[in-house]
């Protein structure tokens, strides 16, 4: 029996070695044009584009349709879903889980909500890589990758969030913050899913040790780290240096986001999903 993973394209993920991958794919609206978030779209001419883009925006998840067409032919699935209370691509998943095992009794479909976005997501994908490469059951699976999440973070770095206001995920009071000069706010993704405010901090290099600070602050011991930046690979690469300045050893990649996270985080922006070291 075959395993296949599955993700929505919130995790800026397409490939993953020698594993069965599909990205489910988001889109971003603005008026008539359509930005489908899959590899072949130019991210960077999005984001500039939509930077002088005075009109209505807006994202859309995949339906029922979309997923049932990636479960299509595989036997074992593991799904991975941006938070279920950002977007209803959870429960599209999972409806078209039922639909499909309800087919195909012989089939299993487990769907994941990262409960996160973007780089956490990844940090998943890697780990049911890890397993699925390994020959574990379904099972074991199952049960490894959500005891794993309860060990996952998710901080992020914003110059703006209009767009994340523009489309209810924060207030607008708190996207205000973001539009005075200079300031950046610092959040995280909560227990709940939903997107938490936590620093505002004026420059970028207090932003950057703010979140080392904070990934210590929840259990971050030198494990693994996902950086997704948006146009910034420059402060992408100077938090990696400042991890490693206290955890030599830690296991840091970097990616620029593409489409939807690049949507959300706009321009400067910064993800970073990480393990803590929690036992």
């Amino acid at each position: 029996m075959n395993y296949r993973i599955i993700t929505d394209s919130a995790s800026s993920l397409f490939t993953l070695e020698g594993v069965d991958l599909k990205s489910v794919p988001l889109k971003i609206m603005a008026d008539e044009k359509e930005y489908t978030d899959i590899p072949e779209l130019k991210v960077d001419e999005m984001v500039e584009e939509l930077l002088t883009f005075k009109g209505k925006t807006s994202t859309s998840c995949p339906n029922v349709y979309d997923w049932l067409s990636a479960y299509e032919g595989a036997d074992l699935i593991f799904a991975v879903t941006i938070t279920s209370n950002l977007s209803g691509s959870y429960s599209a998943a999972m409806q078209a889980a039922k639909e499909y095992t309800k087919d195909h009794p012989e089939r299993r479909v487990h769907v994941v909500d990262s409960l996160s976005a973007g780089p956490e997501m990844i940090l998943l994908l890697e780990k049911l890589g890890d397993l699925v490469r390994s020959n574990a059951a379904f099972e074991e699976i199952l049960s490894e990758i959500e005891a794993y999440k309860k060990h996952t973070h998710l901080l992020f770095t914003l110059q703006s969030l209009s767009n994340l206001a523009r489309n209810g995920r924060v207030s607008p009071a708190v996207a205000k913050i973001a539009g005075v000069l200079g300031i950046r706010v610092v959040g995280k993704a909560s227990d709940q899913g939903t997107l938490e405010p936590l620093h505002k901090c004026r420059g970028e290099k207090k932003a950057l040790t703010t979140i080392l600070e904070e990934m210590q602050a929840h259990g971050y011991n030198g494990g693994k780290v996902e950086i997704l930046h948006c146009q910034n690979d420059d402060s992408a690469d100077i938090l990696s240096h400042l991890i490693k300045q206290s955890y030599p050893g830690a296991d840091i990649g970097i990616r620029p986001c593409t489409a939807l996270c690049a949507y959300y985080a706009e321009k400067g922006g910064m993800l970073v999903g990480f393990e803590d070291g929690i036992e």
